[in-house]
């Protein structure tokens, strides 16, 4: 079946979630892929949003993460300070599934300023819960499309800590969780299994070329010792994205 980029990342995403019980959900991206991985090869997962609520049951695609349809049917709805301090901070974020505007070879996302902070070209949403999520979910996966402009040498600014400078940088400043574990784009997946924490690319998109890949990453990308390729959506993935999740298309 013929399919988009933006589906192939929404599908490849979705499927990294088999076997996680928690997932901490953001905006965008993020959100249609957890949706789809509930719906499909996680039938038991937990959507935790932002908002306050917990194990979420969307009839349809919320707009956001304060969308009245979260409440409807999911398990728990509490306060901000709760969800963020008993189930976050303690420990009970499986996944945390994250974008951002610029991401560099360590994992560290910017979500706050393209430019100088005090006179920036462009001025972004900010943190929300990302910086606070990144830091202590136990994995983190972060969906983004793959452009030279979003995978940078280096960052504006450091929103969302990924694995700082590399090695074993982050578990000496002691944050918790053990930081990025994958990164899905429309075009490739890559992983942080160096010994020294660095982004490396391990499956190309059918059709998709290593050197294309390349040539959209703004440093000397490595590469895994053996790089596959993705597996294509299946048409049930298809029909649950087009059909259910976004028959308008906003997102694929």
């Amino acid at each position: 079946m013929s399919y988009t980029a933006a589906e192939m990342m929404i599908v490849a995403a979705a499927r990294a979630l088999a076997g996680a019980r928690t997932v901490f959900v953001g905006v965008g991206l993020p959100n249609i892929a957890c949706n789809l991985a509930r719906r499909t090869i996680a039938p038991d997962l937990e959507l935790i949003y932002e908002a306050g609520v917990y194990g979420a049951r969307p009839a349809r695609l919320p707009l956001s993460i304060g969308d009245p349809t979260l409440v409807t049917g999911a398990t728990a709805v509490m306060s901000q300070a709760d969800l963020f301090g008993l189930y976050l901070q303690g420990g009970l974020v499986d996944v945390a599934l994250l974008g951002g505007a610029q991401i560099d070879r360590f994992g560290n996302l910017n979500t706050t300023v393209i430019g100088d902070y005090a006179h920036p070209k462009v001025r972004l949403p900010g943190s929300g819960g990302a910086c606070e999520i990144a830091a202590n979910a136990r994995r983190t996966f972060i969906i983004m499309r793959l452009t030279r402009r979003a995978f940078v040498e280096r960052l504006d600014f450091i929103t969302s800590p990924g694995h700082l400078d590399g090695g074993d940088s982050r578990q000496r400043l002691g944050l918790p969780g053990a930081g990025p574990d994958l990164v899905v784009t429309d075009m490739a997946l890559f992983d942080f299994a160096s010994p020294d924490r660095e982004m490396q690319l391990i499956a190309a998109h059918p059709g998709v070329t290593i050197e294309q890949v390349r040539e959209a990453v703004g440093w000397n990308l490595r590469l895994a010792d053996h790089v596959t390729e993705t597996p294509p959506p299946t048409p049930d993935e298809l029909r649950v994205v087009r059909e259910e999740l976004d028959p308008e298309g906003i997102y694929r």
